[in-house]
């Protein structure tokens, strides 16, 4: 499992983005995970799965709320990673109306998730395997600090656990 200290393992993710004032969307688009985060302070949260009841209602609602208040303790972008396809990240995103406030960010084949080691497998819930509820502060590539939930909760990985981190960084 990823760690405190450790880089951000290689990987890619893909965007599906909204283009201003026309409603149409742009992507899906390739995320290079190293390329994006280098020289850059990034909060990044992950969750079981879009349109889910915690995650649609408490974690990136939060997140979304605190956008400027993240950005004043100099974190350059917010990204939400899940087990989902590009397309129901954007859709996802539109719904949440993250635009310009958090990268919606898709792990589609849980391929990145793997690389973390942060699976959740819900397979028995028909959900298959997703990634564990977590949030994580990285500068220029490089975890700084790490919130893992136990298997159903939302206590640890919330926006305003993470900020404080971020403003004490």
């Amino acid at each position: 499992m990823i760690k405190v200290g450790d880089k951000l393992p290689a990987g890619t993710l893909m965007e599906y983005s909204e283009v201003e004032g026309n409603g149409c969307s742009i992507g899906p688009n390739p995320v290079d995970v190293q390329k994006a985060a280098a020289g850059k302070t990034i909060a990044i949260f992950a969750l079981p799965g879009a349109f889910t009841p915690t995650c649609s209602a408490k974690h990136v609602p939060g997140f979304v709320q605190q956008a400027a208040d993240f950005s004043a303790a100099g974190v350059d972008e917010i990204w939400c990673i899940s087990v989902n396809d590009a397309f129901v990240m954007g859709a996802w995103a539109r719904d949440q109306k993250t635009n310009g406030l958090v990268r919606m960010l898709g792990d589609g084949s849980a391929d990145y998730t793997k690389a973390t080691g942060l699976t959740l497998d819900l397979t028995g819930r028909g959900m298959g395997l997703r990634s564990n509820r977590y949030s994580m502060l990285v500068k220029d590539g490089v975890v700084k600090t790490l919130n893992v939930e136990a298997p159903g909760k939302f206590e640890v990985s919330d926006a305003g656990t993470l900020l404080a981190q971020a403003k004490a960084a």
